[in-house]
């Protein structure tokens, strides 16, 4: 965590505050300008929450707030009717209460600023019981941190809809600020808020409510410092958000091979990947059971502690195969399951660093015959050293770590947190011992490799030391098939920890496979994984397999970086996934995905409103079956298979054509293309292509508007319009940037 930084008090319209015991503090001015408006400034002495101060201007109607990290400056306002009231200072010295008052000049009732620590409520009521009708709003501008964003943090009863964003996208259901980097929450309470997004860290807010209804009459702003901290993740360490820590995708050989995979194997596979994965964004090629003993289950009996590899399926050694990966263009990636070891010699000649119960016999967990004690210096070292060889002598640069804090109760996690194993440690007085672990493995593999912590979780000491959490369960067993509940497992799992995902790790659905599984399902799988940007990797062999099952591996890469707009945890299987797209080129746009949980054909739908976006027409493309369309009443639906899916782009309707979809990747965020402009009845944009792979882009031709020709540069295009859809299927034989020119008459 970064320093907190202490905001300059902001426009000061007075110099003299006085605190909740009556002493007086100078306030500095920003602009230092003169200010003669009677003004009222007052400020509450903060909890560890942080607390507020104000200054409240009577002759603009100004209320200026000030706290850690925060600022606002708003206008007052109050409407009865169609006649604008005074907000107005004190008029009998009380202090704190503000003076609502009429056209003619007399207190018709009060408003209070009540502070409690990083609490401040706006309170209303009435002189001599009179009720006066109206509404009173607050709109002004807010500014925060560089980093900050505007989430959603009050959930409401039958949320149907998870909703996502890529860019800097507003929500009408945003109702909080949320600092990044030092946590802390700047949440808003009324009957109505309009929060909106400017730049660098500044937003637009309007609070609005009746204050002649009860349920109305109480606007509130809380400031909480360490709000991830204090509810959900006590290890919290915000993401990096650096371009260049892109979210990791590659494959794997454990669902395929199991424990059988030898290095020829994972390299066969990788052959095949770098033709057909690679040039999509594919970056890693990762190695699993490669231990000594590792080529027959359990894991427990893996030699998992010491670097003794598998000589039958990797002759060569580890660091030959991970030299060969980097020859064919990828990053080499190994798993590891350190926790414990099946070497009944290693434990012999360590005894001491092992756990054992009160007569002396060894304790056994998941990862191994013999469970580590890493409340022993030397045990943690020697779990340091050898990651620390995997990542520098030998090459790995993703190490994927089993057996961490998550839902196996058979992890040692788990096993450490028992009060009877607790007392067998070496250091029984040990806070937390798993963090130990996680914290050597750190410090082995270094801060420039990448730890997925496989069965992590964001409640544990990962948040602090892993990149990315694998969240569920193994999507396939040996010998068994991949099946439908599995699948909605990956959502489960997700809808749980998407409130973290890409704010303190990467989340990790388990590998993406789709040879097996009919078609309706693994378009299912696909959009649980992609859409929301989850770390993405292939489990399938590659070999043999089908090109339309192929095509569905390449439209998830690369990763997406997408991060989620309600920042609390679901329980409840969400039928909708929303995600809002800002890339700069067009209007803001959403990608709507539209799922059948059930076993039956079902219609699915959300409405504007659920979705959080203003009620309009739009254009849409269907990205699985390729169908354009329209709606013009504010409600999405479709008919959906069971166990299916359909995911909609929803453009506004413009008067002139505009880009709608391509095949090109699950999100359409159109990460593909750029200089995306429209000038003088040209529609012009320069387009990634991948040599050998055609792409299909989609339009929506308005009436009133026909093409008369297509320019495209270094490719060939293939051309079909029906009832105002456009679809451009553009074959390069090179992987290059494309030039593309619609005209129109």
């Amino acid at each position: 965590m970064t320093t907190r930084r202490k905001f300059i008090k902001g426009v000061t319209l007075g110099t003299i505050a006085l605190s909740s015991s009556g002493a007086m503090h100078a306030f500095s001015s920003v602009d230092e300008k003169e200010h003669n408006a009677p003004a009222e400034t007052g400020e509450r002495a903060g909890n560890d929450a942080g607390g507020w101060s104000y200054t409240f201007d009577e002759k603009e109607s100004m209320l200026h707030l000030s706290a850690p990290s925060v600022e606002i400056d708003a206008h007052l306002s109050f409407i009865s009717g169609e006649a604008s009231w005074s907000l107005a200072a004190s008029r009998d010295g009380v202090r704190d209460r503000f003076s609502i008052v009429d056209p003619k000049g007399n207190v018709q009732g009060y408003w209070v600023l009540n502070i409690d620590g990083g609490r401040l409520e706006i309170l209303f009521y009435h002189r001599s019981a009179q009720n006066y009708a109206g509404v009173f709003s607050l709109e002004g501008k807010v500014r925060s941190k560089k980093d900050a964003f505007a989430c959603r943090t009050h959930p409401a009863d039958g949320e149907r809809v998870l909703n996502l964003s890529s860019g800097v996208v507003d929500n009408k259901h945003n109702d909080s600020i949320f600092a990044l980097e030092e946590d802390i929450l700047v949440a808003f309470s009324a009957s109505a808020i309009d929060l909106s997004s400017e730049d660098d860290g500044s937003f637009s807010i309007k609070m609005s409510g009746r204050i002649d209804s009860s349920a109305e009459s109480t606007f509130a702003i809380t400031l909480t410092n360490d709000w991830f901290k204090r509810r959900y993740m006590p290890y919290y360490k915000a993401i990096s958000t650096k371009p260049e820590h892109k979210v990791p995708t590659g494959w794997m050989s454990w669902n395929t091979y199991f424990d059988t995979a030898t290095a020829e194997d994972n390299l066969a596979e990788a052959r095949i990947g770098k033709k057909y994965l690679q040039p999509f964004g594919c970056d890693i090629w990762h190695i699993e059971s490669w231990q000594g003993n590792s080529d027959k289950l359990p894991v427990s009996g893996f030699f998992n502690m010491n670097l003794e590899v598998n000589e039958k399926q990797f002759p060569e050694g580890m660091k030959k195969l991970a030299d060969d990966i980097r020859e064919l263009g990828f990053i080499p990636g190994i798993w590891t399951a350190p926790f414990g070891t099946g070497n009944v010699e290693f434990y012999n000649e360590h005894r001491g660093w092992f756990l054992h119960d009160k007569n002396g016999k060894p304790i056994s967990c998941w990862n191994g015959r013999y469970t580590l004690d890493p409340t022993v210096p030397e045990a943690r070292d020697h779990i340091k050293k050898i990651h620390r060889i995997a990542a520098r002598e030998w090459g790995y640069r993703y190490f994927k770590v089993d057996g961490m804090s998550g839902r196996n109760q058979g992890y040692c996690a788990h096993l450490y947190e028992r009060p009877e194993i607790r007392a067998c440690f070496h250091d029984p007085e040990c806070p937390n011992p798993f963090e130990l672990c996680v914290k050597a493995i750190r410090e082995g593999i270094g801060e420039d490799s990448y730890l997925l912590a496989c069965q992590g979780h964001s409640t544990g000491p990962e948040s602090t030391y892993a990149d990315a959490s694998r969240l569920g369960a193994d999507i396939v067993h040996p010998n068994k098939p991949v099946v439908w509940p599995n699948v909605m497992n990956q959502a489960r799992c997700f809808l749980n920890q998407a409130f973290a995902h890409n704010i303190t790790m990467i989340c990790d659905p388990d590998t993406l496979l789709v040879k097996d599984l009919p078609v309706e399902e693994a378009w299912v799988s696909a959009t649980i994984v992609a859409l929301p940007g989850q770390l993405t990797f292939f489990g399938d062999k590659l070999g043999g397999l089908k090109m339309d099952k192929m095509k569905i591996l390449q439209q998830t890469l690369p990763a997406a970086r997408v991060r989620p707009v309600s920042l609390y945890p679901y329980f409840e299987m969400l039928p909708v996934w929303n995600l809002g797209i800002n890339n700069s080129m067009m209007p803001e746009y959403n990608v709507v995905a539209l799922f059948n949980w059930g076993d039956e054909d079902s219609i699915v739908s959300a409405t504007a409103k659920e979705l959080g976006i203003s009620p309009s027409a739009w254009d849409t493309y269907e990205f699985w079956t390729g169908s354009a369309g329209s709606c013009d009443n504010g409600i999405i639906q479709a008919s959906v298979p069971a166990h299916g899916v359909r995911v909609f782009s929803l453009h506004p309707k413009q008067d002139r054509p505009q880009w709608i979809g391509s095949d090109r990747h699950i999100t359409m965020m159109a990460s593909e293309i750029s200089d995306y402009s429209w000038s003088g009845n040209t529609l012009s944009m320069d387009i990634d292509v991948v040599g050998g792979f055609p792409m299909t882009q989609h339009f929506r031709i308005p009436k009133g508007y026909a093409l008369n020709k297509v320019i495209c540069q270094g490719a060939k295009v293939k051309r079909t319009i029906e009832n105002g859809h456009l679809a451009l299927t553009i074959d390069s034989r090179k992987t290059q940037k494309v030039h593309l020119e619609l005209v129109f008459l």
